[in-house]
């Protein structure tokens, strides 16, 4: 069950996530390619973000130094990938079909583009013209898109990175926090307080935002998991 705290603690890291999913700041900013993971470990934290019903048949993708590779193939619609929006960041995603169709062709090419060097400037063009050409598409109904795991780290409207607790993210193209019947009320990070809110209100990549309880899913903990074919 979702407190006060972790609406204030979640919506100062989403600041940073809404910035990110704007069109023009759809790529990490830092320069310097991530530093690579265990695979393995790679494979349990990007699990680590699904329900047990879905772990054990999404697929699952890691970075390598070229770009994202897939080591496991889909057999529910879900992907599963630690998406970093800065070199030191780390956002273990569950997406469903939907968000695999939207977000994940923009997060494969983007990871492409830095692992060849191209600087945060160059990328953003890429980006906002891939958009404008249709290449990238937002989500065109509604959807989910699980961070349920407990080692999420994503940078805040500061850009230093911080851990956020888990939370459900669902594809709300346009939405507003008035459309979720919120007052204006906000809390001391600056986003609005309730118990669901919007990031990036009014915008194609608007996200309904809503706090869970601690992800007790061990089977697909940092300490086991599927093994990736």
């Amino acid at each position: 069950m979702c407190n006060g705290r972790h609406i204030v603690v979640i919506g100062v890291c989403l600041l940073g996530l809404a910035a990110e999913l704007a069109v023009g700041a759809s790529q990490p900013s830092g320069s310097e390619p991530p530093k690579l993971m265990d695979r393995e470990k790679e494979i349990a934290l990007a699990l680590s973000s699904c329900p047990a019903s879905v772990a054990d048949k999404a697929a699952v993708y890691v970075l390598e130094k070229s770009g994202y590779v897939k080591v496991r193939e889909s057999q529910n619609g879900f992907t599963a990938i630690v998406q970093r929006a800065l070199p030191n960041s780390q956002d273990p995603q569950c997406m469903d079909a939907e968000g695999t169709r939207t977000f994940l062709p923009r997060y494969l090419k983007v990871a492409e583009l830095r692992a060849q060097g191209k600087s945060p400037e160059e990328i953003r063009r890429y980006v906002a013209d891939a958009f404008a050409k249709g290449i990238f598409q937002t989500p065109t109904r509604t959807g989910v898109d699980y961070m349920l795991s407990k080692e999420n780290l994503t940078p805040n409207a500061q850009g230093h990175v911080v851990p956020f607790p888990p939370h459900l993210m669902f594809y709300a193209p346009y939405l507003t926090n008035a459309d979720l019947g919120l007052d204006g009320t906000l809390g001391p990070d600056g986003n609005p307080v309730g118990p669901a809110f919007v990031a990036g209100e009014g915008s194609p990549h608007a996200l309904i935002i809503v706090p869970v309880g601690a992800h007790g899913n061990g089977a697909h903990s940092s300490d086991g998991h599927p093994t990736a074919q």
